[in-house]
Order: structure tokens, then sequence, then C-alpha cells
């Protein structure tokens, strides 16, 4: 086991669940409880957390989950993760938005690229799940229709985020009667997202990506503030099963899905870190010297991860396995000044040589899943789609409109 954090192992001996609330918590126990697998668990977080946590996390927005099958002992990968629509050109962007915009605002509806957590969750509990979607979402729809206490610190993200809500013309179904964001301990139900998930249980994929009034809903909503999706956009969506990357830190094989998401940044990170500590190891727990180096790296890490990540369906040249190599780590761990922080430092060339909720579930059997569900942005766009009670993504503003300078 490796620690490298302040808080000490937990152990247990019929599953496991780690994630940042208790609701969700327990209705993943529950599941394992029931007879449900790590997917299982898993997929029943990612929904409670999307009552509980609406402003970070959302159907209306993307997941990638890491499976472990104990069985075969091979981890698999899935890519929940959507594309921009078909008629989204750059070109397009640049006369919507004029010839001075350099990124897509991220309250417009150009900024919504096709929500691609329910097919997913969908296809995950297809793919490796024991139990129906019935019994994995039943609990999650009472959560929503009987009410939750929000937590302070929900509530306080809640209320930063009440501006992105505010950009649209349903925020009401996100907000108290009052239209303020619900404050700490207050009770706060979501009939219209308990009927969304309802649907779910009843008609699958369909009644998300199909001509159904959810689908209809996206569509107007991205329309409404100037986006061009279709509903053929959102039939055309598909997961993704992708064979994850991974590399060896301190003897533990550490696993991330590949580009277009953003967990090679931790590998990078992590593979700088072993050559920064390749002599002595890594320094105190806690001392200065190794909070600094592992900021230094993730500098680094990030700055590559914000040039080369892309859509590697149409970036083939993504030269990820150069970006893991160990001859990379070594040249950008020599840019690593022990006494002192970095500023901006810039992306490096191996050819040449991340408002978002993180939960993991172990079940009885050695199962393991690892899922990341996201927004982006806190609440993304804000924008709620007419009697849905839940928010649009904006990673679409992550796009540059003229390209590198």
């Amino acid at each position: 086991m490796v620690s490298i954090g302040t808080r000490s192992p937990v152990y247990g001996r019929h599953g496991m669940v780690s994630c940042s609330q208790p609701l969700a918590s327990e209705i993943g126990l529950r599941i394992l409880k029931q007879g449900g697998n790590a997917v299982d668990a898993a997929i029943a977080i990612a929904a409670a957390l999307n009552v509980t946590e609406p402003c970070s996390t959302g159907v209306g927005g993307d997941c990638f989950l890491l499976f472990y099958d104990a069985k075969t002992k091979q981890v698999r990968g899935l890519n929940g993760s959507g594309r921009s629509p078909a008629a989204l050109t750059a070109e397009q962007a640049i006369k919507d938005l004029g010839e001075d915009a350099t990124v897509i605002p991220s309250g417009h509806g150009h900024a919504v690229t096709v929500p691609g957590t329910v097919a997913g969750w969908v296809d995950a509990v297809e793919a490796w799940g024991t139990l129906s979607m019935a019994e994995i979402l039943n609990p999650v729809i009472g959560l929503a229709r009987e009410g939750f206490p929000v937590s302070p610190l929900t509530a306080a993200s809640w209320e930063r985020g009440k501006s992105q809500l505010l950009r649209g013309p349903n925020a009401a179904e996100l907000l108290n009667a009052d239209g303020q964001a619900p404050k700490a301990g207050e009770i706060f139900t979501n009939e219209n997202l308990a009927k969304c998930f309802e649907e779910v249980v009843k008609n699958g994929k369909k009644a998300f990506y199909e001509d159904g009034r959810i689908a209809r809903a996206i569509v107007d909503m991205v329309k409404e503030k100037g986006g061009v999706m279709t509903l053929e956009d959102l039939k055309n969506h598909k997961s993704t099963f992708v064979t994850p990357i991974s590399t060896k830190f301190q003897g533990v094989d550490v696993h991330e899905i590949p580009p277009n998401g953003q967990g090679i940044t931790a590998l990078l990170a992590l593979n700088i870190l072993t050559q920064l500590t390749k002599d002595g190891g890594l320094p105190p727990q806690g001392s200065a010297e190794f909070v600094h180096l592992q900021i230094e790296a993730l500098r680094l890490a990030f700055a590559d991860a914000k040039w080369f990540v892309s859509d590697m369906e149409h970036n083939t040249s993504l030269p990820v396995k150069e970006l893991l190599s160990e001859n990379y780590a070594k040249k950008r761990a020599t840019l690593v000044d022990r006494t002192k922080a970095a500023i901006d430092p810039k992306h490096g060339s191996p050819e040449l040589s991340c408002d978002t909720v993180s939960f993991q579930v172990i079940d009885g059997q050695g199962n393991a899943v690892s899922m990341v569900n996201s927004n982006y942005e806190g609440f993304g766009t804000g924008l709620v789609p007419k009697n849905c009670g839940f928010t649009l993504q904006n990673r679409g503003c992550n796009f540059e409109l003229h390209g590198p300078k």
C-alpha cells in the first residue's frame, strides 16, 4: 500500500465505498448489500451525487469509468464523454461569436457537448453489472423525490454557481421557491430529476438520446442559447470501451482512461515524481519539500495535458507512449527547481526526446470501480432543459477557435 495522503488507511471485509457525500455512499453500500457488484453501486452513487451535488455533476455531463474485473484480473475502461454537434465547426462558432472570439463562452449553447453520462451508466451496467437499472436507480429516485439536507460545502458551491443557473430561463428548477440557492441544512427536493430517472428506468438510453421529452428539452435549450445541437447528434452518441493507459509508481500500477480524458495528467505527474525521488525516495510526508515536489510535478503535467490532450480519433498522432516514457519524465524532471516554484511552465516535446466528483467502490468479490462524473465547471453552462432538473455541461468552452498562438 502506498500512502501519500494525510488520512490513515481504512479496511473492510465485504465491500467499501469512497465518496464525497454520505447519502450517496449509503446508497452505494445499500446496492452492495442487495447483491449488486461494484459497477452497480458506482452507477447508483453517480446518480445520487447528481441529486445531492448538482453543482459538480449530473446527467447533463460526462463520465469516465475504470473497472477491475476480479475474475480476469484485467482493468477495463469506459469513456462516457460526448462530442460536439456535427454542425459546430470553428467557422460556425466564429461566425456566431464574432471574429475576435478566441474561445467559446462557458454559458453559450456552443459550449454544450452531447451529454454522455446516461449512456455511460447504461452501457457499464449492461457490460459488467448484475442488477437492473430499476434496482440501481429506485433508491436515488426516492432520494430526489423525498429530498435531502444540503451539506455546508455543497451549499457554498450552490451559492457560487447561482449566477451560472441564472443564465437560462429554467433556473428555478434548481433554486428554492424564493429564487435563492439552498442553504446548509435545508431540505431540497428535485421532482423533475426523479422523473428523468424514472424514464431511464423504463426506456433505457432511448429516454435520453432519441426523440423523447428529455432529448427535445436538451436540444431546445441549446438552440435557445445559440447552439446548433440536433436530435440526430444525441441519437448518434455512443460510449467508447477503451484500453486504459498506465504507469508504475512505487511498485503500484496506476491506470487511467486515455485522452480525450484528463487522466494522463496524474500519470505524467507520477512519472516526474519518480524521477525526482529516485535516489532518496519521497521526502517526509507533509514537509515543505514533499508538497513542493508534488506541486511542481503537477504544474508540468497540467502544462502538457493542456497542450496535448485531444480526441484520439481525430488526432491520431497524439504521442501518448512518448509522453509516458521514462526518458520524457527525466527531461521534465530537470525543469524542477527544488528551492522555488516555477512560473507558467511550458509544455514539452516528447516526440523529440481538472469541478467534478470522483469516487471508488470495491465489492466482496474483489471487483473495483474508479469513476469520474462531471459537468466540467460547477453547474457547467448552468442551462437547465425544461422540466428536467439537471444542467448541461460546458466542456466545449475548452476549444480554441483560432488555434494555438
